[in-house]
């Protein structure tokens, strides 16, 4: 795994309001709200300096889609999402972190999005997608 963070998606509440707080409130840009075409793809994008992208998803798509209960104690706030070149390279990535004693809550697979992830959960449940996305910049 390379010392890279690209994507950091919130679990939100109330999709469109936190899209107005970001976007409005604190001046961030967007594109706005997209993947609505999809049952739980609806999330919005922020280009950060330095690369990193901040997410807004709604928190019941974000736990779906990691495979965790919503209503789950610790159900997860946020994702770290570390974005890779390939789906070998996912799939090279969730295997190292189940050596190092990740907790892996959803093996690496097609996407709805056309991409290719899996999640798993650091010692401290903390929750990491890994993620190839044929539609991004690849990274070096």
């Amino acid at each position: 795994m390379k010392p890279r963070i690209s994507l950091l998606t919130l679990g939100v509440d109330d999709l469109e309001k936190s899209v107005a707080f970001y976007r409005d409130g604190l001046g961030l840009e967007t594109a706005g709200i997209v993947g609505t075409e999809f049952a739980a793809g609806a999330v919005a994008f922020f280009a950060l300096e330095g690369g990193l992208t901040l997410a807004l998803w709604s928190r019941r798509s974000l736990c779906g889609d990691a495979g965790l209960p919503d209503a789950a104690a610790g159900a997860p706030q946020f994702a770290i999402g570390h974005n890779v070149a390939s789906p070998a390279e996912v799939d090279a990535v969730m295997a190292q972190a189940q050596r190092a004693g990740a907790l892996i809550v959803k093996p690496a697979g097609d996407t709805f999005w056309g991409g290719y992830a899996g999640y798993f959960q650091d010692p401290d449940r903390h929750l990491w997608e890994v993620a190839w996305n044929p539609q991004w910049p690849q990274p070096g």
